[in-house]
């Protein structure tokens, strides 16, 4: 090797797996290999990398090796986390000695992950304060806070002293979103370094300058959606592109994507603009967001597929108010205003929204979902959202930069082509959801497997004699079999629910039944109920979307999986059922495309709760006889672990009181 050449991928995997602790794995090696010659062709790659792959390395060690900036876009705070502070410094020491130079990395979120220090010390801008939204306590009163919000905000102000990033997820015990919205600003509301007072020790833009200077950016997939999206750079360039977790990016993409509109959003725009305008465009906002409001009192939830006469009027006099306010926002200034400046910016980021949002409805883009919401607490909204984010993430995200994306579960039905079309990676000659054929970026798929022996360490049982679920009404054979097959497993069981309903429902039916603890999601934080589940084996944590892809309990104390029925969308969920309307329109099944893919996706994901580790064992239970009886049931099979399958509730039943023999043995 001469001295310009660079280290081999082996030795470079090798210091890197030794630096962390692990074990090369032949999957990861083959990882290493396709992820480096994807970016030094400037290619795109996907990447299915099972439960202990050592994934994170399997493209950190080649992003890093090829010396270009690379942005890495995760979905949850838990991967950020390890890789920020257990991943990086590692592989950065251990490359360094072969590399002859040490990658700086940093992470970087949108700026309302960041304290404000103009909004801590000058406090929340008047028209909230009088609308409730501030005043917790008066600074120069003696007296201590008695609320907990206005301790939060001291404990805080204390924080800021002391903190180096500013960071939301650094702060230790963590404070609600109540709380943290009276320290934080958007983009949109923020006035900008160069006018603020604090902007010299802004923590979010010291943030976007330490990612400037790196070689290696950690940030969420909404973060990199808005950077896409928006056409505002907010993450530094970059040549290569690592997007993990990436059966999340859809969903993430989407809610960068989406609007919403509330009488209570409309209203507080209205009260940060009204002593800033003009009577005549305060008034003339205010008299549309009223007639908004009587109209939101009436809706029923469900998707519009044509805006009724009155609601578009409604939404065109509010565009045309908000519109107005907008021009008088920038065109006057009060000097009585304390503060102006940061009350200005907050109003005319009220105000561009609404704008934004009414207009977006009432251009109507057949491309554009819109529903109307109805929450018991909130009251209703009006939300819009595009119908397809394929071509989108197709101009958007794989011009100009190699990407890879990878995830543990990519593969859908056997194949990479249900998300790759997703993503808007069609093959040549495919319509895309706007009609249009174009020439889609090239890419490959690659599964690299898993360490895990899944048909010796895990059984797939699908209950086909119970009978088919219903829309509505309880599931007492669903219940009885539960229940069997919990005091078969000792506990130990995991229970993943397609609605909060069922899983309340279960909860209290198996309390009633059996001698051990049934935690429920909701009665604690989520973090703490899966610490009380992995730490005590006779214990049972049930719950529904947040647990399908949230635990990760290595070792006896999850030795079973119960799904309750197959987790499609709800049938009235308005925008799954148009995406699936339009693939049917287009010629295709809707059904297998949206709603059998929605299902397998989480499905895949709930079943790899099973193994975490080794020496996991255990059982993963559908409790819906339709992944055995239905035409898609194979489709479904296919995309969960490749478990040794059965439908057999005898076998089972033995095979979990074993296992749980064993696991009583193993802790004697």
């Amino acid at each position: 090797m001469t001295a310009s050449s660079p280290p081999p991928l082996a030795d470079l995997l090798h210091a890197a797996v030794t630096a962390v602790g692990g074990t090369e794995r032949p999957g990861q090696t083959a990882m290493v290999e396709a992820v480096a010659e994807a970016i030094d062709d400037n290619a795109h790659l996907l990447v299915q990398a099972g439960t202990g792959t050592g994934k994170s390395l399997g493209y950190l060690v080649p992003a890093i090796a090829h010396g270009e900036r690379v942005v890495v876009a995760t979905a949850t705070l838990a991967l950020q986390r390890q890789l920020v502070e257990r991943d990086l410094p590692r592989t950065v020491d251990a490359l360094h000695p072969l590399l002859r130079r040490r990658p700086e990395f940093a992470m970087l979120k949108g700026r309302s992950n960041y304290l404000c220090l103009h909004r801590l010390h000058e406090g929340v801008p008047q028209e909230d304060a009088e609308a409730g939204e501030a005043g917790l306590f008066d600074p120069f009163e003696a007296a201590e806070p008695t609320s907990k919000l206005g301790k939060d905000l001291l404990r805080m102000r204390d924080w800021a002293d002391e903190t180096e990033t500013g960071d939301r997820d650094d702060l230790t015990p963590g404070v609600s979103d109540r709380a943290w919205s009276q320290v934080s600003v958007s983009s949109r509301e923020c006035l900008g370094a160069s006018k603020c007072t604090y902007g010299a020790e802004c923590f979010a833009e010291a943030a976007r300058e330490r990612a400037k200077l790196a070689e290696v950016v950690v940030t969420n997939h909404a973060l990199l959606a808005i950077d896409a999206i928006e056409g505002a750079p907010v993450l530094p360039s970059h040549e290569v592109l690592i997007v993990d977790e990436a059966h999340e990016l859809v969903s993430r993409v989407t809610g960068v994507a989406s609007g919403e509109l509330t009488p209570g959003q409309v209203n507080r725009a209205v009260r940060r603009a009204a002593k800033l305008v003009n009577e005549k465009a305060a008034d003339a906002l205010q008299t549309a967001s009223e007639t908004f409001e009587r109209l939101m009192e009436l809706a029923l939830p469900g998707r519009l597929e044509e805006i009724p006469e009155d609601l578009g009027y409604a939404l065109m006099a509010l565009r045309d108010a908000a519109r107005t306010v907008i021009s008088a926002l920038g065109a006057t200034r009060d000097a009585s205003v304390q503060d102006e400046d940061a009350v200005r910016k907050q109003a005319l980021a009220s105000v561009e929204n609404i704008h934004q949002v009414a207009e977006r409805i009432v251009d109507g883009s057949e491309y554009d979902v819109v529903w109307y919401e109805r929450h018991d607490r909130f009251g209703a909204s009006l939300r819009v959202a595009p119908l397809s984010v394929s071509g989108l993430l197709r101009e958007k995200l794989f011009e100009d930069r190699s990407v890879v994306l990878t995830s543990a579960t990519l593969k859908l039905g056997g194949d990479f082509n249900g998300v790759a079309a997703s993503l808007g990676l069609f093959p040549e000659g495919v319509r895309d959801a706007k009609g249009e054929e174009g020439a889609a970026p090239p890419w490959k798929g690659l599964d690299v497997g898993s360490p895990f022996d899944y048909s010796k360490q895990g059984i797939l049982y699908v209950a086909k004699h119970l009978a088919q679920p219903g829309r509505e009404g309880s599931r007492s054979d669903m219940l009885d079999e539960l229940a069997e097959l919990v005091e078969a497993a000792g506990g130990r069981t995991l229970g993943l629910f397609s609605s909060m309903r069922a899983a309340q429902a279960a909860a209290e039916d198996l309390r009633g039944r059996l001698d051990m603890p049934i935690l429920l999601q909701g009665e604690e934080t989520l973090g703490e109920l899966i610490r009380t589940f992995a730490g005590d084996a006779r214990t049972c944590l049930f719950g529904t979307l947040s647990l399908w892809q949230g635990v990760d309990v290595p070792g006896p104390n999850c030795q079973l999986v119960v799904m309750d029925r197959v987790p499609f969308p709800r049938p009235d969920d308005p925008l799954m059922s148009a995406r699936q309307k339009a693939v049917e329109d287009a010629g295709g099944n809707g059904f297998m495309a949206v709603a059998a893919t929605h299902a397998a996706l989480l499905m895949a994901q709930g079943a790899g709760r099973l193994v975490r580790a080794s020496g996991d064992r255990g059982v993963v239970a559908v409790l819906d006889p339709r992944v055995e009886r239905a035409r898609y049931g194979s489709f479904l099979r296919k995309s969960m672990p490749d478990f040794w399958y059965t439908t057999d509730r005898n076998q089972v039943r033995r095979s979990l009181a074993a296992i749980d023999a064993a696991a009583k043995a193993g802790d004697a």
